[in-house]
């Protein structure tokens, strides 16, 4: 099974990217091709046998991870699995490509596959980080509905055939637009305790563009995925939980001129899931209401 890897930098971490690829490059078994996309910026030196794709401007995570993809042939055809991983993060153990290569080999069905995030210094994995309505166990594998961006692998065949990420998002939800659109096809989501990426704990509103990002791309998403039905239930939702946790005024200010944005602007194309995927959804235990 053929293993490629992408990861996208802005160039400001060139200790830590190095980092991660000694990790890649320490994998078990057959090497995993690399490919590191400079996102609007020079990428720093890198290994041998790195391949480099430079983007003259950053066209965020998503545009970013596909331009990667495309590196390895249309869809990423020239592979059989593509694991994504931030820049600042790094493999614990040498033993994740090959765990991914029987995971994916065992089951063909089997699409996507999220990596255990934990905080290099006190190992502990945010609830955040699991992709799963109970996250108190964060020790437990599970299908699941969703999965992280920085840290995962994903069979190239769901490419093919649902494509791959929405690059207008630019950031946030990009990974759950992907998810539930492989399970409207038929493919399953995994979480997996034992593939570990080391990952520093921070909060992701350090970006700037947090709030916005966040609400404009969640009406997106509904608009994009959704039945009918079901589009102002679920975002009627996510705004009950954000006012109560009341989020500080500039915050709320940017998440509600998102909120409008994502109604008011183009999403790219409709593909509402089916009622069958609606009812799987729920049966995983993260009905798309909530």
């Amino acid at each position: 099974m053929r293993l490629g890897a992408v990861v996208v930098t802005m160039g400001n971490r060139p200790q830590e990217l190095r980092a991660l690829l000694d990790s890649v490059a320490a994998q078990d078994g057959d090497p995993v091709e690399v490919v590191v996309v400079g996102n609007g910026s020079p990428v720093p030196d890198l290994p041998a046998g790195v391949r480099t794709v430079e983007l003259p401007e950053n066209v965020g995570i998503p545009g970013g991870r596909n331009a990667g993809i495309e590196a390895f042939g249309p869809a990423g055809r020239d592979m059989d699995v593509l694991l994504f991983l931030d820049d600042d993060g790094l493999l614990a153990r040498t033993d994740t490509a090959e765990l991914c290569r029987k995971a994916f080999a065992a089951d063909p069905r089997l699409g996507i596959v999220g990596f255990r995030i934990a905080d290099p210094a006190s190992g502990v994995t945010q609830r955040r980080h699991v992709p799963r309505l109970r996250a108190s166990d964060p020790m437990r594998s599970s299908r699941v509905t969703t999965f992280l961006g920085g840290a995962n692998a994903v069979r190239t065949e769901v490419f093919r055939q649902v494509g791959t990420l929405p690059a207008e998002f630019f950031y946030a939800h990009e990974e759950t637009d992907l998810a539930w659109r492989a399970l409207d096809a038929g493919w399953t989501v995994e979480y997996r305790s034992d593939m570990v990426l080391h990952h520093p704990a921070t909060a992701p509103s350090r970006h700037a563009v947090y709030h916005r990002m966040v609400a404009r791309n969640r009406v997106w998403l509904a608009r994009r995925n959704l039945p009918a039905p079901l589009v102002p239930v679920y975002l009627g939702v996510w705004l009950l939980l954000t006012l109560l946790r009341r989020p500080r005024p500039a915050a709320l200010r940017a998440w509600f001129g998102g909120f409008r944005e994502g109604w008011t602007t183009p999403c790219g194309p409709r593909r509402p899931m089916k009622w069958r995927t609606v009812w799987r959804l729920t049966r995983l235990g993260r009905p798309p209401v909530i």
